[in-house]
């Protein structure tokens, strides 16, 4: 009897085939595509099967899914490092329009994470996660031609902001199809390593983009660099004005990451039967996968388009309805899925926990869009007293560089992210949020209290150091906070409920990739940047109330889950 009658024979159920070692080429492809199969048998409360077989797929599952959401998130939020560095090489746009174009991706991003919760049930998780992955190369090549020239119409800027929504709409199908590959007992792993691995791409991002920028490192590929007007920074050190740089890098890099993710994900996940009864072939998948997120684009542009006409607090709750109702009228498979997710919004638990949701990953988000744009506008100017007492703006040449810190603070808000679910299993997930929250009201408050001294300082730098720290303080807090919410919900709502619940908090608290970028560039081009620190300390003071009151008081709802 050869080895492969004697592997056939030790296999006898579906849950114990293994795949033999490829010994040729033409054994190597057929190994590749009994690999990527839709898998019929999946049974991981089943410890046995577990062990010999879920185990493996699921752990490959998931580390090809963590630098997939990892980009995802890089090419989110891109816009706040890009649009730093626009101002400094002298881009024809205002302050307020370099804000939009970073609130415009957030935007784009929270609407299509509602569309993309009923992804992986209607197309399967390797062809949704294929797709969603492939489609971020659109707005990284296309925002890399677009910086190559400086006389770019800003509408071809707002396009590509809304395509690197893509990035943020793909936490949702991530999450959605990484739940299902684990089994309950290992549902924190497996959600909070995908989640905490792949919110590391706002740090990589960060880092990664000031560093490409000085080296010219596609050649003649990547075109000419333009001259910085005014002194830029990079973790290496200053670059001073007339420095060539390649701002276009900060999006084509990216390219170098997803063309391989791409073929990793098709030939490397799977979908699976029990989740997604009928995929169908990829290519009605893909066509499902392509109209769900139509809708959240389509949707996308009109809220853009609302906010010029109406107040943006109207602006978004019709996003939002627009979104549902449309995906509510959309027939086939998804159809029952929409129903079955209305379920949740007769639950008063998902409000409550939409809004504490809203405190602390909609700050950590919002803070990582808004905090390099804000540190080079308020910092990159002082004011200056001439001999007569007249009082003006001018540049600040010691400025220190948004690209040189903006990083710390989200690189300290996801790494803690895990801390913050630990202490909540010891403490209960209501009183850790209810700390945070404390913490976040008193450090916003002070947050804002030192943008105003130094927006009107003649040496804004000597309040750099006191204006980072509070901010780090906020995005540990807020990182903490995601572990806490998290654990609540999870406690909190059944199977059932627990999935589109996570999808409908998560897609709201992506709109503070929005609202903080909106309501700081409105307020610093004011003149009055402390008004939206202190905008957030009071919705961060009724966040406390509505914790106390469900999860805290004698006579809770449920007491500190």
């Amino acid at each position: 009897m050869d080895t492969r009658q004697s592997l056939h024979n030790a296999r006898e159920k579906p849950e114990n085939r293994r795949q033999a070692l490829p010994g040729t080429l033409t054994e190597g492809v057929e190994f590749m595509a009994k690999t990527n199969a839709d898998i019929e048998h999946w049974d991981v409360e089943n410890e046995e099967f577990w062990e010999q077989e879920g185990k493996r797929v699921a752990s490959r599952n998931l580390w090809i899914s963590i630098p997939s959401l990892l980009m995802g998130f890089a090419i989110w939020l891109m816009w706040g490092m890009i649009t730093t560095q626009m101002s400094n090489l002298g881009f024809p746009f205002t302050t307020e329009q370099l804000f939009q174009l970073t609130a415009v991706a957030g935007l784009a991003g929270a609407t299509l994470r509602i569309p993309a919760s009923f992804m992986i049930k209607i197309a399967g998780g390797r062809n949704t996660i294929f797709l969603t992955t492939s489609l971020l190369m659109i707005p990284a090549l296309g925002t890399g031609i677009a910086l190559m020239n400086p006389d770019t119409p800003f509408f071809v800027f707002q396009a590509l902001a809304l395509l690197s929504g893509i990035g943020g709409g793909n936490f949702a199908c991530s999450m959605s199809n990484i739940s299902s590959f684990y089994p309950k007992s290992k549902q924190g792993y497996g959600l909070g390593m995908n989640a905490g691995l792949g919110n590391f791409g706002v740090t990589t991002m960060q880092v990664v983009i000031p560093l490409v920028m000085t080296v010219g490192l596609f050649g003649a590929l990547a075109g000419d660099p333009l001259e910085l007007q005014k002194a830029s920074g990079t973790l290496i050190g200053r670059i001073d004005a007339g420095t060539e740089t390649w701002i276009q890098n900060a999006a084509f890099i990216w390219l170098v990451f997803l063309i391989p993710l791409a073929f990793a994900s098709w030939f490397g996940m799977n979908n699976l039967k029990v989740v997604t009864p009928n995929p169908g072939h990829p290519l009605s998948a893909f066509g499902k996968i392509l109209g769900l997120y139509g809708v959240g684009l389509l949707t996308s542009i009109a809220g853009v388009w609302a906010l010029t006409v109406l107040n943006m607090w109207v602006a978004l709750p019709m996003t939002i309805i627009l979104t549902v109702v449309l995906l509510r009228l959309i027939p086939g498979d998804i159809k029952p899925n929409i129903k079955n997710q209305f379920a949740i919004f007769s639950n008063k638990h998902t409000w409550s926990m939409t809004v504490l949701y809203i405190l602390t990953f909609g700050s950590f988000i919002g803070f990582s869009a808004a905090l390099p744009l804000s540190i080079s506008v308020i910092f990159g100017n002082m004011m200056e007293v001439a001999a007569d007492g007249t009082v003006t703006r001018v540049v600040n040449p010691d400025a220190p560089s948004a690209l040189t810190w903006a990083w710390i603070g989200p690189f300290v808000g996801a790494l803690i992210r895990p801390v913050g679910g630990w202490i909540s299993d010891k403490m209960g997930g209501s009183i850790v949020t209810q700390i945070i929250s404390v913490v976040m009201v008193v450090a916003s408050v002070a947050t804002g209290y030192v943008m105003m001294l130094a927006y009107n300082s003649t040496d804004p730098n000597s309040y750099f150091a006191v204006f980072m720290i509070l901010f780090i303080i906020m995005f540990a807090a807020s990182g903490i906070g995601n572990g806490s919410t998290f654990r609540s919900i999870g406690v909190i709502f059944d199977q059932q409920q627990k999935g589109p619940v996570l999808g409908w908090t998560s897609a709201i608290a992506a709109y503070g990739a929005f609202i903080a970028p909106r309501v700081m560039g409105q307020e610093i081009q004011a003149g009055t940047p402390e008004v939206a620190m202190y905008g957030f300390a009071v919705f961060y003071a009724v966040c406390l109330v509505v914790n106390w009151w469900f999860y805290l008081r004698k006579n809770a709802y449920i007491k500190n889950p």
